[in-house]
């Protein structure tokens, strides 16, 4: 396998590749036909260099794939918006336009990912935490304790992506999310962007954002079991403190997981990779032709494979 550099995410009936500074978001539109919508994001470890430090990055990172996960999910609903245009604005949208104007969209797009990060951070760190606390007077052992918060977390995490798995909108998100990885797949491993290369390729990918969750449940409970505070509002402040310092190791482990053809890292992505069963899905031929549409608008793959599998190219 070779690092190729890309990555992505699914949208709306459709994928979004990056490639550098370049992204595009193709979609598959009600009438059949494929869109590609090519554009620029400057990540804010770019833009500021303190952000780019190993253990730092990761936190800027996490918030440059919500903002661009939010911009090219406002493009992939901009299909299938037909039915909503005719309705009549809520008071919460009333008051938006009234307050922010023409840049109503943004403030929209912050409100959403700011309410995001805080439902994440009461449901799979602050919840779990009540819920372990419960046996607190049956259970001495804080390493004990740490580790049954932390298999609370992941059980958590895994009934609620179970259980939205189950909606149609979701469950093909989940195969576009398969498409993506597995065009990425196709390529890092030497092999053509055909639909039959695609098709063959692996739908999981150790650069997932599902893995990437994943390790932040595990590290944390390396973490808890050092970090030990008394009292109930310390441990609640302790859990939403460590956030960005367990968000940038396990951003770290990724990064290495996603460039590294070690065992030792292949063995220790596994769990990940397993837990990608859920959120990952087998794509249809017509899913994968968006995935392809998508990594060719930022994305020299003939070159890479030139460069990278000359032995293939003959």
């Amino acid at each position: 396998m070779k690092y190729s550099g890309i990555g992505g995410q699914a949208v709306i009936e459709g994928v979004m590749m990056k490639n550098g500074d370049e992204y595009a978001t193709a979609v598959r539109k009600p009438d059949g036909t494929i869109e590609v919508k090519k554009d620029t994001y400057v990540s804010m470890g770019e833009k500021v260099k303190l952000f780019s430090l190993p253990f730092i990055r990761g936190i800027f990172s996490f918030v440059d794939s919500m903002v661009l996960g939010m911009r090219a999910l406002t493009f992939s609903a901009s299909f299938f918006e037909d039915d909503e245009e005719d309705m009549e604005p809520s008071k919460f949208v009333k008051l938006l336009e009234r307050l922010f104007g023409e840049k109503m969209e943004k403030a929209l797009m912050s409100i959403v990912m700011a309410f995001s990060v805080v439902m994440a951070i009461l449901i799979f760190m602050v919840f779990p935490m009540f819920l372990a606390n419960i046996f607190h007077n049956f259970i001495k052992s804080q390493t004990i304790m740490a580790i049954l918060e932390g298999v609370i977390r992941i059980g958590i995490f895994i009934a609620y992506i179970s259980l939205v798995s189950r909606m149609e909108d979701i469950r093909r998100t989940f195969m576009y999310h398969g498409a993506e990885h597995k065009c990425i797949n196709c390529l890092e491993h030497g092999l053509d962007l055909t639909v039959e290369n695609v098709r063959n390729s692996s739908k999981e990918h150790k650069r997932c954002g599902t893995s990437f969750l994943l390790i932040v449940m595990i590290i944390s409970i390396l973490f808890f079991m050092v970090v030990r505070v008394n009292t109930l509002p310390l441990r609640i402040l302790s859990r939403i403190i460590l956030i960005p310092v367990i968000a940038g190791v396990s951003y770290e482990f990724l990064r290495l997981a996603g460039r590294s053809n070690s065992k030792l890292v292949d063995l220790l992505s596994r769990p990940g990779m397993w837990m990608q069963g859920l959120t990952t899905k087998e794509p249809d031929d017509a899913m994968i032709q968006v995935g392809i549409a998508s990594v060719e608008a930022v994305f020299d793959w003939k070159a890479f494979l030139n460069k990278n599998f000359p032995e293939n190219r003959a």
